[in-house]
C-alpha cells in the first residue's frame, strides 16, 4: 500500500530547504541549481508569466536568457509546503509583486525519483488583480 502519510515533518523540513535554495538561485541567477531543482525531462512543465517551458530544454533556454536579480517577488503572503509519504510534494507560494498593485502565486509540484532526489515535474507563476472575470 502506498504511504501518502500528509506532512512528514522531516519531508517537509527537505522540500522547504530545497524551495528556499530554488529561490535563492533565482535571485543569484544560478543556473545550475535552477536546472538541478527541475526534472531534466521533455514532459516537465513550467509556466510563468512570460513563458510556456515545455520540457527541460526550453526552460534551460529561458534561464539562461532571464536577467539577474529579486525578480517580481517584493514579499511572501503565504507560503504552503504539502508532503504526501516520502516521494510526493507541493509547495504554492502566494506574495505581493514588486511595485504593483498585484497578488502574485507560483505553484510548484515535486517527486522524488529514487536515482535522482527531489526533482520539480511542474510549476506555474502568475498573478491577479483582483478583477472578476466571472
Amino acid at each position: 500500500m502506498t504511504d501518502l502519510t500528509p506532512n512528514r515533518p522531516e519531508i517537509v523540513a527537505e522540500v522547504s530547504a530545497l524551495f528556499e535554495a530554488y529561490e535563492q538561485a533565482l535571485i543569484d541567477k544560478n543556473v545550475d541549481v535552477l536546472d538541478a531543482t527541475f526534472w531534466n525531462s521533455p514532459h516537465t512543465i513550467r509556466y510563468a508569466l512570460h513563458e510556456n517551458g515545455y520540457g527541460f530544454d526550453e526552460i534551460h533556454a529561458h534561464r539562461v536568457a532571464r536577467p539577474p536579480g529579486p525578480g517580481i517577488k517584493e514579499k511572501r503572503i503565504r507560503l504552503e509546503i504539502l508532503t504526501l509519504g516520502r516521494d510526493i510534494a507541493t509547495v504554492n507560494l502566494e506574495f505581493k509583486v514588486r511595485g504593483r498593485d498585484l497578488i502574485g502565486r507560483q505553484s510548484q509540484s515535486w517527486v522524488r525519483f529514487p536515482e535522482l532526489g527531489w526533482k520539480v515535474i511542474s510549476a506555474h507563476v502568475s498573478t491577479m488583480d483582483g478583477l472578476k472575470l466571472y
